[in-house]
């Protein structure tokens, strides 16, 4: 019998064995997530019409993943009657099953084995003994803790295995950071729509309903643009940390068009972050680009940037240049420490201190006030706005996991950055790496004062951006015979252009 399942797999790859399992997951997921059986009668062909898309050819899930992943808070589009984080978690698993059956042919598994998946593992078994945590005093809830550990944890493992399994050359990388320029493009294009054509009804919905609180402000006289995400704090943190990566890869790329690519999307991407109102993402840029004037080791790229960024943070903070502009206005608030917004928060991180002195483990991981009662201690830690993902990640996992959470996040940021400073060669390699480092951090500085860290679509992006500069030791030879044959055939059309600008004189 046992003979008999080797042959089959060796001759069929268990292709139908996976997609049995991947039909049982769904069926789980669907039934877990209280969606209707006839909904899912009606909904598999498609499913199973998608898997053999993905199945023939590779590449065409991990596109629709990182699609799906940036349009899937989009208020323009339909709404989904599953949960938000069903479509990303169910391609990530079909991606994963696909490697596994094509592990013989295309072996990248042992690019994973490294420093970062050490620190998410360390991540994953502490929120994993979290399932133990009792603190609210009502017993073990598996199926909460599950709900809200798949987006603080386990989510954090499929990402980095998929990116770093399918980011598998020089031209899918490359493809890649401009797929992910052409959708901040995007995102910047509809922030421009949504200030001079106007809203779509289901986004003055929005507006009108739950954003109105935190998007119309100053007395009705200012809009926080929010453009393709859920609102615009998410958007004004995911546009900075964008934007200081496609920066860094304009300045540093050899290829003139690619140049000029990633610089006009990152002045467009920085125009549209100020129109979000976000003032976190002024830090968030800052950050970020102290962080590349270490890491790019050059005097002659560190103090252009340090006197250019020096001048603007002067402008902001100790000047009224362009105050007359409402969005400056709001960013300039940032430096105000009286600001009333600042306030609120200290006040309530303050509130939550007093309890969390009695929560050493946090409240508990998916524990939320539709399962906590209104009686229970810590019920006001569950309904309490966190207004961070730090400090969310405090309440439910306590000061212990918090600093887990944050040893590890400096862990994989520590090794990123000794890749980029010692281990890559490639001046343009180093700018891709040190970008995604860059981006990486400017998000984290956003997640600790907004709740947009594992937000759509921050998570995979920057967390699979970090993943990417694990594997670019493997890709850099094939990636310096790439810009090679770039850097020729770009030579190749300045030569010919140049002979028939010399040939229209004569």
């Amino acid at each position: 019998m046992t003979n008999h399942v080797v042959a089959y797999s060796r001759e069929n790859g268990g292709r139908v064995l996976i997609l049995f399992l991947l039909f049982f997951l769904a069926i789980y997921q669907f039934i877990t997530a209280g969606f209707p059986v006839f909904a899912i009668i009606c909904f598999l062909p498609f499913v199973v019409l998608f898997v053999y898309w993905a199945f023939k050819f590779r590449m065409f899930a991990f596109w629709s993943l990182i699609i799906v992943n940036y349009f899937i808070q989009f208020h323009s589009l339909p709404e989904i009657p599953i949960p938000m984080s069903l479509p990303n978690e169910m391609l990530q698993i079909l991606l994963l099953s696909i490697a596994i059956i094509d592990a013989r042919q295309t072996p990248h598994f042992e690019r994973s084995v490294n420093f970062m998946l050490f620190a998410l593992i360390i991540w994953c078994t502490y929120c994993t003994l979290e399932v133990f945590n009792d603190t609210c005093g009502l017993g073990i809830n598996v199926a909460a803790w599950y709900s809200g550990v798949r987006l603080l944890a386990f989510q954090l493992v499929y990402i980095f295995l998929v990116f770093s399994i399918y980011i598998s050359s020089p031209e899918i990388l490359m493809k890649y950071l401009k797929f992910w320029a052409f959708l901040s493009l995007f995102s910047a294009i509809w922030t421009w729509k949504q200030q001079n054509i106007g809203f779509t009804d289901s986004e003055a919905s929005f507006l009108n309903g739950s954003g109105r609180v935190t998007h119309i402000i100053q007395g009705g006289t200012l809009i926080r643009y929010f453009s393709t995400f859920s609102d615009a704090a998410n958007y004004g943190c995911n546009a900075a940390a964008a934007a200081i990566a496609f920066f860094i890869f304009g300045i540093t790329t050899k290829i003139k068009k690619n140049k000029w690519f990633f610089i006009i999307i990152a002045i467009m991407v920085t125009k549209s972050m100020f129109a979000s109102g976000t003032r976190t993402a002024i830090f968030c840029m800052v950050g970020g680009f102290a962080v590349f004037i270490v890491l790019s080791k050059s005097f002659r790229i560190a103090i252009p940037a340090l006197l250019i960024g020096s001048v603007l943070f002067f402008i902001l903070a100790f000047t009224k240049i362009g105050q007359g502009n409402q969005q400056i206005r709001r960013m300039r608030s940032a430096f105000d420490k009286n600001d009333a917004s600042s306030s609120v928060r200290s006040i309530n991180q303050q509130t939550m201190k007093k309890y969390m002195k009695d929560a050493p483990w946090g409240i508990g991981i998916g524990r939320a006030s539709d399962n906590i009662p209104a009686n229970n201690k810590f019920r006001k830690m569950a309904t309490i706005p966190p207004d961070s993902e730090y400090v969310f990640i405090w309440l439910r996992t306590g000061k212990i996991g918090i600093t887990v959470f944050i040893l590890t996040m400096l862990m994989m940021l520590g090794g990123a950055c000794y890749i980029v400073m010692f281990r890559l060669k490639s001046p343009s390699l180093i700018g891709i790496g040190g970008g995604l480092c860059c981006a990486f951090v400017a998000i984290q500085l956003g997640g600790y004062a907004n709740q947009v860290l594992m937000q759509f679509p921050n998570c995979l992006t920057f967390y699979g951006g970090l993943s990417i500069v694990y594997i670019l030791p493997y890709l850099e030879p094939a990636w310096i015979e790439h810009e090679k044959k770039l850097m020729a055939e770009q030579e190749e059309r300045e030569r010919l252009k140049l002979e028939k600008k010399i040939a229209s004189r004569v």
